[in-house]
């Protein structure tokens, strides 16, 4: 009876002991691995990718404080890198322009249309969204629909890009502004 109990002490433990520590870790990997088939790609860096070895000497290069605990961040030229230590996989992409003028703001812009294609929201003429799930960039339309019915989407990634003053129109050309886009998975950021 008291080896009974001890075998199933010993079971309970083994099982606990190996569901806490896989199944996070291969949600992690599934996530990342989704993520990285959208292939958002700036400057070379795929959301979710590993860092290659030439990206690798940049990070150890370009290295900033650290963004969170498991992380480090790089900066090669303007943009930000933020990486996952354990297996080098991209985390976030972003970029900020301090003191953008128009046209720099509109080439940033024209620069992830290109890359995105159509956004899935503007708002404001001040934000710009592109939304993905796991079939791809979420069309404005779907998106749409699902806020209007409040209905939820399983957004896996985005690419957002901010700007302080508006993106079009007829603002002065010397107007300044902060503009800044960052590429990011809320899913990965939640189980890091």
């Amino acid at each position: 009876m008291k080896n009974n109990r001890i075998c199933s002490l010993l079971v309970i433990f083994l099982m606990t002991f190996l569901f806490s520590k896989s199944v996070p870790a291969d949600d992690l990997d599934n996530l990342f691995n989704q993520v990285e088939k959208l292939n958002l790609v700036r400057h070379g860096y795929v959301l979710g990718a590993a860092l290659t070895r030439e990206q690798m000497k940049k990070a150890v290069a370009g290295k900033v404080d650290a963004a969170s605990k498991g992380t480090f961040k790089f900066r090669d030229r303007n943009v930000f890198v933020v990486v996952r230590q354990t297996t080098q996989r991209i985390v976030v992409i972003y970029e900020r322009l301090e003191d953008a003028t128009r046209p720099q703001i509109q080439d940033l812009i024209g620069g992830l249309y290109l890359s995105f294609g159509d956004p899935t929201v503007m708002a404001h003429d001040k934000v710009v969204y592109w939304a993905y799930d796991e079939k791809g960039k979420i069309l404005s339309e779907k998106y749409d629909t699902a806020k209007k019915n409040m209905k939820k989407i399983g957004i896996l990634a985005t690419v957002k890009c901010i700007s302080d003053i508006p993106i079009m129109g007829n603002q002065k050309e010397s107007s300044r502004s902060q503009v800044y886009y960052i590429i990011s998975s809320e899913p990965i950021l939640k189980l890091l």
